[in-house]
């Protein structure tokens, strides 16, 4: 007899995530197909749209194949904010343009604060313009390959990509459109249309729903899916991280562990930070105060390459052998400029104290660290903005290993809940289709597995050494400037 079971597909950074859920929230299957990133220019992120379709009929047929399963639901989520441009017909137009990682678009920013006014879009928008937002990257498009936007008329990011494959519908998520800066007026919860055309001319953009809200039925039978099934709307795959680990309640701060590290504060009620984004949350009536580095769990698969591909458990050996504080070494995390909360794409990575007595093992602590800091600078700017924080919930990769959540836990002095799940956000788009189809509960699906205290002795020497991380920024920044626009110099 086969059963019943929801299907969630993620579309990562670094690779696509799909998991079978059956009602109880036991996961019955995974499956993950790895990819990577164009880098055309400097600053320039892409990845061609096409992939996300065939990741997502590759993980579907196999996790469907051996035929025991019915699949009652589908859930997507995926990277984003991102910028995919199609004709009227769907037909891809250029290589998706990603979200922060890609900073490209620093004059279109300059240029839409003076038209626009930095202020004004903070208050309508919810944030001011940086790497993150959707309408200076639109804006870039026009500027520099007007034959393409002159073609373009509808706008996609990874999750909407694959519900509009899957159901023919041309819809996005609440969420997502209030990560599309200045096009969405987050406290009216739609466009502002006199912003859209000004940034974005001829565009149709997409009906919003909510990313649990049904995007329509699946046209035909796909990789095992019939046709007739439900597809919610989606959205960005740390939203649905949140969801997957219950932490869209006002006070949870949920921290996502992955290439990129990301954090979302709920929060009671609309609040805005020059330093940090607000956003609409995954569900209707919630609010969230957000902030995400450029780099995390990225700078750590470099360092592993650049030093002969060692696998992960020995270098967390070694790591933890190192100790706090590296054995003197301290680094900046900006591998890939930042975002917040300095909002600096020409910031870049800093390792200082280096001796010849210093070991791979320290190194990799020392990066490790950047990251756990600069969590600690955005904890920091959520709380100076209003946020409370009652509850931090840890999700990602990064999870799996101890001493990662054990060192942000002892740089910021908060505990992390550590949930049984941690696969992240294609299990938060299983939860979601699920909830189409009947009443279910995150809190039963993924209860608390454990909770990372912090070691108060670890937490006093952070403390000191987060004072100098807090100086070395500004005590490097015009040499680093001046190197970036060295690198940009180089590659024209």
């Amino acid at each position: 007899m086969r059963r019943s079971a929801y299907l969630g597909v993620d579309i990562g950074t670094s690779s696509s995530k799909g998991v079978l859920v059956l009602p109880d929230g036991d996961i019955l299957r995974t499956a993950s197909r790895a990819h990577t990133v164009s880098r055309p220019a400097p600053g320039h992120v892409e990845m061609d749209p096409e992939v996300w379709w065939e990741e997502f009929v590759a993980l579907a047929g196999e996790l469907t194949a051996p035929g025991d399963v019915e699949v009652a639901a589908v859930g997507v989520s995926g990277m984003g904010p991102c910028v995919v441009l199609t004709d009227d017909r769907g037909t891809v137009l250029r290589p998706a343009i990603l979200y922060g990682v890609d900073t490209r678009a620093t004059a279109q920013i300059e240029r839409l604060d003076a038209e626009l006014g930095r202020e004004a879009i903070l208050d309508r928008a919810g944030s001011v313009l940086s790497s993150q937002a959707v309408g200076p990257k639109i804006a870039w498009v026009r500027e520099h390959e007007p034959d393409v936007y002159a073609r373009a008329r509808r706008l996609f990011m990874p999750a909407s990509w694959l519900a509009h494959r899957l159901t023919g519908e041309y819809v996005l998520d609440h969420h997502s459109a209030s990560q599309c800066t200045p096009l969405y007026d987050t406290r009216a919860l739609d466009w502002y249309a006199p912003w859209a055309e000004h940034v974005a001319p001829g565009l149709d953009l997409p009906a919003l729903r909510w990313p649990g809200e049904r995007a329509g039925v699946t046209r035909r039978e796909v990789a095992g899916i019939p046709a007739g099934v439900p597809v919610i709307t989606g959205t960005i795959d740390a939203w649905s991280e949140a969801v997957s680990v219950d932490a869209q309640n006002p006070g949870d701060l949920m921290l996502m562990y992955g290439t990129t590290m990301f954090l979302i504060a709920t929060v009671p009620e609309r609040v805005t930070s020059e330093l940090m984004w607000g956003t609409v949350g995954a569900f209707e009536g919630t609010r969230n105060l957000a902030g995400g580095m450029a780099t995390s769990g990225a700078i750590t698969s470099w360092l592993r390459d650049l030093t002969g591909g060692t696998d992960y458990p020995t270098l967390l050996a070694e790591a933890a052998a190192s100790g706090p504080g590296a054995r003197g070494l301290l680094a900046l995390p900006y591998f890939a400029g930042e975002r917040t909360p300095i909002f600096d794409p020409d910031a870049r990575g800093v390792i200082v104290g280096l001796t010849l007595s210093h070991t791979r093992g320290d190194l990799y602590r020392a990066v490790l660290e950047a990251t756990a800091f600069g969590v600690r600078h955005n904890v920091d700017a959520l709380r100076a903005a209003g946020a409370r924080i009652d509850r931090v919930v840890a999700v990602g990769g990064g999870t799996q290993g101890e001493l990662w959540t054990q060192i942000v836990s002892d740089v910021t002095g908060l505990p992390q809940t550590i949930p049984t799940r941690t696969i992240g956000a294609s299990y938060g788009a299983a939860y979601l289709a699920a909830r189409l189809v009947e009443d279910v509960s995150m809190a039963s699906w993924n209860p608390a597995a454990e909770v990372r205290e912090p070691d108060p002795r670890a937490t006093a020497l952070y403390d000191d050494l987060y004072r100098h991380y807090l100086d070395l920024y500004p005590a490097t920044r015009d040499v680093v400037h001046a190197l970036a626009r060295l690198q940009h110099e180089g590659a024209s």
